[in-house]
């Protein structure tokens, strides 16, 4: 797996999230998993292979989700600069074709909430602001078209 750049937040985030499924997850599911062998026939038992089932998911993802931490790589807030977009940068542009502005910040894929105004740098439109300075335009090549956006601001 590919090295991933993370907040200190995002990886305490995730390391939490970790921490809550080994402990009360794997726990509820294996009370679910006894609960099932208890009522008899394990061959004929859905209830018993539908636990199984969710015990590997969970497992899985709990794999998946220590190789993500264990690839992480925390990046230091303090050596970030504002001249031009990167990671962890909050960044207004206008969109060129209807006049709005609009504001994300460039975060890690893991971190992504578009909610939260935080779009992954590995999307189009976080690839295309990347390394632009204020008053650049980047034009970025969406599933809907080509979109142009002037970066109005960049901040920390």
């Amino acid at each position: 797996m590919a090295v991933v750049y993370m907040t200190e937040d995002g990886y305490k985030k995730l390391a939490d999230e970790i921490a809550q499924m080994e402990a009360v997850d794997r726990k509820a599911i294996s009370a679910q998993i006894a609960e099932a062998r208890d009522k008899g026939d394990l061959s004929e038992n859905a209830e018993y292979d539908a636990a199984k089932e969710a015990q590997g998911m969970l497992e899985m993802k709990i794999a998946q989700m220590k190789e993500t931490l264990a690839n992480a790589r925390i990046i230091d807030e303090s050596k970030l600069k504002t001249d031009s977009v990167q990671i962890l940068n909050t960044v207004r542009v206008k969109n060129l074709a209807n006049k709005q502005e609009m504001t994300y910040t460039l975060v890690s894929e893991n971190e992504a909430n578009i909610r939260e105004g935080k779009l992954a740098i590995n999307t189009p439109i976080g690839k295309g602001l990347l390394g632009k300075k204020i008053g650049e335009v980047a034009e970025i090549n969406v599933p809907a078209g080509l979109m142009r956006f002037e970066v109005v601001s960049i901040s920390l």
